[in-house]
């Protein structure tokens, strides 16, 4: 079964327990909407928060967003119940699971077993909800290239800077970010393995949270810069950060008109026997032909 393909220019979280927000959530613009099981959510409310969650993916109109929930993680006592009591009130209502603090493959397997379980018992459709995974644990990383091929239910790999900096060790802020001048991005080696383990296994990378919700344009500088290594979208922990995500992860005006240009200048050149050619001054050969794929198929999920 083929993965379905999702716009996910931004992710926006919302605290499972604060009903209150729920609708506002849903008549964001953004990609994605997840109710947060975990983190968010004070333990003593994790359990009454899933019926909250469950009913607000049933009864709300949530448009064209992809709604989904992050569950606890599998280690702990609250996993099960959150996909089980969910899946089973919410049903069809529930698109994606986020499954937090992945280690390794068997991880993800766990909940995918549950999931197909449930979806035989329930008479849900085979492999109706997509999962994505947090790379935030050291071991995680080290086995991502692996997670990220553990379940043809994986539709997205996340990096989870907070809880990371915490498994690495590292002295940052409560923006995660240095508290020493430091050269580059701190994070660029964890950030360049989750994408490339996301990309070489066909699924999406998704960036870190942006804790400061004040700094708008340092959230833009953080899209621009996470778009520009492959990432295809970014957490939104404020509405205010969704507009900022959906302008950056999507392919401006000129580039989509560039994209179609280089398609347009290839297949020309294909036709006459040639495998490369010239467009304004420069060469265009099948490797541009594939950014320029990678332009069009957001482009085309835009409707532009």
């Amino acid at each position: 079964m083929a993965r379905p393909v999702r716009l996910r220019r931004s992710e926006l979280a919302t605290p499972a327990s604060n009903d209150w927000m729920f609708a506002k959530s849903a008549a964001s613009a953004a990609d994605l909407v997840f109710l947060d099981l975990e983190d968010a959510c004070a333990p003593a409310e994790r359990g009454a928060a899933r019926s909250k969650a469950a009913k607000a993916l049933r009864e709300l109109d949530w448009g064209a967003t992809t709604r989904a929930i992050r569950m606890n993680g599998v280690d702990t006592r609250w996993a099960y119940g959150d996909v089980i009591e969910v899946v089973t009130e919410a049903r069809s209502a529930l698109d994606v699971i986020i499954v937090p603090k992945v280690r390794r493959a068997r991880d993800v397997w766990w909940v995918d077993v549950l999931l197909t379980q449930l979806e035989e018992t329930l008479g849900l459709p085979s492999k109706q909800i997509g999962l994505e995974v947090l790379i935030e644990e050291t071991e995680g990383l080290e086995n991502v290239g692996e997670i990220a091929r553990a379940s043809d239910r994986l539709e997205a790999i996340i990096f989870g800077a907070g809880d990371f900096s915490a498994s690495q060790g590292a002295r940052v802020d409560t923006n995660f970010e240095p508290f020493v001048e430091y050269p580059g991005d701190i994070w660029h080696y964890a950030r360049a393995r989750v994408v490339v383990a996301a990309r070489s296994a066909g699924i999406d990378a998704i960036d870190a949270p942006f804790p400061n919700y004040r700094d708008a344009g340092a959230y833009r500088t953080a899209c621009d810069r996470a778009a520009a290594m492959g990432y295809m979208g970014k957490w939104a922990i404020h509405p205010s950060q969704i507009e900022p995500a959906n302008t950056a992860f999507a392919p401006t005006a000129d580039e989509i008109d560039h994209a179609r240009r280089v398609v347009a200048a290839y297949r020309e050149a294909e036709a006459t026997g040639r495998g490369a050619t010239g467009l304004d001054g420069m060469l265009v050969d099948a490797a541009h032909l594939r950014h320029a794929a990678t332009v069009a198929r957001t482009a085309e999920l835009l409707g532009r």
